[in-house]
């Protein structure tokens, strides 16, 4: 009798397990079906992931083999399977991957690669990829089970801030972009955002508008500095942009989303917000268009600041929107549902009436849907943490319940430190993405919150009327903590709380490739020290090490040498050495913001260089 019951708690548990995972709302499961409508065929995802394959693992191509199996098989969401293959002889296949998509198959042999083989693979720029560790085709380990099976959660997994574009890869080609997307299908990315080469895009759709070649040079700002200017922060600086950087630009857009396709993936377009030109005041002088405040940075130059916003509550904004999206789908295909618009976005609306504000969410809708009937609005939900001084629940549900349900996802971005959705009953009622924000500026200080990313996901998604249907990585700046972002695109498989302590043991062996104790040691300190912030201070680098000395050239050298705490330095050639004083403004230092004990940080840097003879082959460990 005793285990018969027990036989029932199991199926209980079981039952309970499939419930929470699969359950969506109904607009939502329709929207993903749309999606689902727009991917390639199962051959063309299956040939892209042994391309990825073929680039990580070039030896072990014919080890591994790669199949597309039907949601069906999944219980009705995504997922990826992982089997010994049990085909005649020796030579051949090894190990068998079923994923729902290309992503899915990534997935699942990034999985295999890291919890089966001790692999590892990051960024260049933080150690690379691990694969040392992987045994010779023909040797690879066996599943012990009958085989491993992870089931997406929820739907999406979300990649990349509407600023990472000029922190990180605005001078990438097609090489380090092909890497980079390898990097994302492996981590399970699902939903990318893909802004590259909008600007000739609006070149076309803006010339309808009777705005010339000159007007634009004026409009966009340069290449690096080109997520300010699509947010209307500023204009012109860094300008303008060559006919060849914009064709190039947009050659290497079409290349990524077809390998972002290819993956089963669904990129986030671009959107109209509202920025427009100053020229088109003239041409439409009866239009409802406002000069911006001064953004943080041009001292009010008029020459790159203040820029001009069109009222969405005016037709022309329907107009714009429109033919923006249906100039977008002429020169990639229909591609994708979903596109981001961050119109408020450090723009605070000139009333906080809820009846203006739902006007305006509407509007920006309206300029969507009439470019795509099927259209949805992603929004970073930035600016009700930035500015929650406008944003209380009146102005909150006015913009939220603008758009017909399911028509708008938003962005919890910081939510690994300051999270609205358990201060706003789920975005009321609105579908939402957990994000981490971690990076500010594309700093490339060692921060992270690990206990929040093991925990903040599930927390999110088990809480009462949940609405999240993603989790999501929104840094500002990318190629830093190489530790946090591994966690966190995990969190996007993972239906449990991770035990920190006993994944970073995981962790730290695969990164350097075989077990050490003074390593293991050392991550421990560093998940209680530096990964372990919970202050919730936004800057964690004001800080020495990247402040300017406070030098003032016009100060007279000998008043000066008369100061307490003077130095002085010689510059320049021999033939026109001139001497510059730095002076010491003790009271005027920065304070640097420390959350950890030092002395414990440098221990856990001694136990590294202690492992240094046992791992000094590591690229990654070095």
């Amino acid at each position: 009798m005793h285990s018969i019951k027990l036989v029932l708690l199991v199926l209980l548990i079981i039952s309970f397990h499939s419930q929470t995972v699969s359950k969506h709302h109904p607009t939502i499961d329709g929207l993903l079906d749309r999606l689902d409508s727009l991917l390639p065929t199962s051959s063309v995802q299956e040939s892209a992931a042994k391309g990825l394959l073929q680039r990580l693992l070039p030896t072990h191509s014919q080890s591994f083999e790669l199949r597309i199996i039907s949601k069906d098989a999944c219980g009705g969401t995504s997922c990826f399977v992982i089997e010994n293959y049990d085909g005649p002889g020796r030579i051949g296949p090894e190990i068998l991957i079923k994923g729902t998509t290309g992503v899915e198959i990534a997935s699942g042999l990034h999985w295999y690669l890291k919890y089966k083989c001790n692999a590892h693979v990051s960024w260049d720029k933080t150690g690379g990829i691990q694969v040392a560790s992987v045994p010779q085709p023909g040797h690879l380990p066996r599943i012990d089970s009958k085989r491993i099976f992870i089931r997406r959660p929820v739907p999406w997994n979300y990649y990349q801030n509407v600023v990472t574009s000029s922190y990180s890869y605005v001078w990438w080609g097609w090489e380090r972009w092909e890497r980079e997307i390898d990097w994302m299908a492996l981590q399970g990315i699902n939903l990318p955002l893909a802004f590259t080469g909008q600007e000739a895009i609006w070149q076309k759709v803006f010339k309808r508008f009777n705005i010339s070649k000159e007007d634009l040079d004026d409009y966009f700002g340069g290449p690096a500095f080109l997520a300010w200017a699509r947010m209307g922060n500023l204009h012109a600086w860094g300008g303008p942009l060559s006919k060849n950087w914009l064709d190039d630009q947009l050659l290497l857009q079409k290349q990524i989303l077809s390998r972002m396709l290819k993956f089963g993936m669904t990129p986030v377009l671009p959107s109209f917000s509202g920025n427009v030109p100053s020229a088109l005041r003239k041409i439409y002088p009866e239009a409802n268009i406002t000069r911006l405040d001064n953004w943080n940075t041009v001292d009010g130059d008029s020459r790159w600041c203040c820029t001009y916003l069109l009222n969405p509550s005016d037709p022309l904004f329907i107009e714009i929107g429109e033919a923006f999206i249906k100039q977008q789908t002429e020169e990639y295909g229909e591609i994708t549902n979903i596109y981001n618009c961050d119109t408020f976005n450090e723009n605070t609306p000139p009333t906080s009436e809820p009846e203006y504000i739902s006007s305006l969410g509407a509007a920006v809708y309206k300029a969507m849907s009439k470019g795509n009937k099927n259209a949805v609005w992603l929004m970073q939900g930035w600016l009700f943490s930035s500015d929650s001084k406008f944003w209380k629940p009146p102005q909150l549900k006015a913009l939220l319940h603008s758009v017909p349900f399911g028509k708008m996802i938003v962005l919890d971005l910081y939510a690994e430190v300051k999270p609205i959705w358990n201060k706003s009953a789920q975005f009321y009622g609105t579908p939402y993405i957990w994000c981490m924000l971690h990076n500010f500026g594309g700093n490339i200080e060692m921060y992270g919150a690990l206990d929040s990313i093991s925990s903040g996901p599930v927390d999110a998604r088990v809480s009462k009327n949940s609405t999240m249907v993603g989790v999501g990585m929104c840094m500002e700046g990318i190629e830093q903590n190489p530790v946090v972002y591994e966690l966190t695109s995990e969190m996007a498989f993972r239906d449990e709380k991770v035990d920190v302590q006993k994944w970073l043991k995981s962790y730290a062996r695969r990164r350097y490739m075989k077990e050490n104790h003074q390593i293991e040691a050392a991550w421990e300190i560093l998940y209680h020290t530096v990964y372990n912030c919970t202050d919730g201070i936004a800057d964690h680098n004001t800080d020495f090490i990247v402040k300017l000395p406070d030098w003032d050239p016009s100060s007279s050298v000998q008043d000066d040498l008369k100061q307490k705490d003077s130095y002085m330095i010689s510059t320049g050639p021999y033939e026109t050495k001139r001497r510059v004083l730095f002076q010491d403004k003790t009271a005027d230092l920065p304070k640097a913001h420390l959350w950890y004990s030092t002395k414990e940080v440098i221990q856990a840097l001694k136990l590294f260089l202690e492992a240094g003879d046992d791992l000094s082959r590591s690229l990654t460990y070095r």
